[in-house]
């Protein structure tokens, strides 16, 4: 309903309201004495002067519109003086909170069937799957933490390239992510490329400082810069090292956690140099994990979400907007007809007599 949207801002002024009457009764209209000659032959002598006689001077009495008219007047100048306000409806304000990158390997070791799916079959045995559709499942359940982030997918192997620049729409970021499929970048782990092109996309975003209003103040925030970084295997011929890379993210502002994921103890190309992704992280200020299962795998993602909290804010609202200039107005129209309507009454009265 409309009177429960209604507000006043200055309510006190509704004390003034019978002031008119406590005037009317305690201070009457002054009035003068004058003395005046009664001549009881006054009709005669009009008569032979030929003289029409007019009024003498009376107290002027308003009719009962002009009474009304002051009393509405004065009941709307009041009520603007209280300055009404209408609430709106309500309303949401959001605050984004971080930047997230997430980088994944897709060198050929990701198709490695070495993880267990967290889903079981009919015969209530978990099966085999990939390093990949292990990192998905885990991934699925990631973003569905991250209300209020906006997140990025980098995709790596002989090179490294932007598969979804940074959204904050989680349903179109997880339907990219699941199209993603083993060596469809290249066979290799360009780790360094990969950290380099991540801190790249952080600089072109051009949205480096979240501005929200509240309370007629502008809070300006920097966004937090924070890429997850899942590899499988060591850097092979990225034209940026990894350690070159996490020091320029650091003085970039961006903070990098890894995920080795995988055995450490394999050799070639598949090994994990756990002390380069240990430097990268301390350097750029972000943690370091290992994950030889998908529990650990997901254990790993949670601790980051521990680490990095969300920072999504949600202001409800209701705008207020003030209606008092209607009161105003309204009183501007009343007067305005009422002065039409004795110029327009006068006019013909005039020209009644000159006829």
């Amino acid at each position: 309903m409309l009177i429960d949207q209604l507000e006043f801002a200055n309510p006190y002024w509704w004390w003034i309201l019978p002031l008119p009457m406590v005037i009317y009764w305690f201070i009457p209209a002054y009035r003068t004495r004058q003395s005046a000659i009664k001549v009881p032959f006054f009709d005669v002598v009009a008569k032979a002067l030929d003289e029409t006689p007019s009024d003498g001077a009376s107290q002027l009495t308003p009719s009962v519109w002009q009474k009304a008219i002051l009393i509405l007047s004065w009941g709307l100048l009041v009520l603007a003086l209280t300055k009404p306000t209408i609430l709106g409806e309500p309303q949401t304000r959001e605050q984004l909170g971080r930047d997230i990158m997430v980088v994944v390997d897709l060198s050929g070791s990701m198709a490695e069937r070495d993880f267990v799916s967290s889903t079981r079959t009919d015969n209530g045995e978990r099966q085999s799957i990939s390093r990949l559709d292990a990192a998905k499942e885990v991934l699925s359940d990631f973003v569905k933490t991250r209300k209020g982030d906006r997140l990025g997918l980098i995709l790596f192997g002989d090179a490294a390239f932007v598969q979804t620049p940074f959204t904050a729409d989680q349903k179109v970021w997880l339907e990219l992510l699941n199209q993603t499929d083993v060596a469809m970048a290249g066979q290799s782990t360009h780790l360094g490329d990969a950290i380099g092109l991540a801190i790249k996309v952080f600089e072109q975003s051009g949205d480096d400082e979240t501005a929200v209003k509240l309370d007629n103040t502008i809070d300006i925030k920097p966004r937090e810069k924070v890429a997850i970084v899942l590899t499988d295997g060591n850097d092979t011929g990225s034209y940026v090292e990894p350690i070159d890379a996490a020091k320029v993210a650091a003085a970039k502002g961006v903070r990098i956690h890894m995920i080795a994921m995988g055995d450490p103890k394999t050799v070639g190309e598949q090994a994990l140099d756990m002390e380069v992704i240990n430097r990268v992280a301390k350097l750029s200020g972000g943690n370091a994990f290992e994950a030889m299962n998908r529990d650990e795998l997901s254990l790993a993602y949670d601790e980051i979400g521990k680490l990095e909290p969300q920072l999504y804010e949600s202001t409800t609202y209701r705008p207020k907007q003030s209606i008092h200039y209607y009161a105003v107005m309204l009183i501007v129209i009343m007067y305005l007809l009422a002065f039409s309507l004795v110029t327009v009454k006068r006019y013909f009265k005039v020209g009644e007599a000159d006829v």
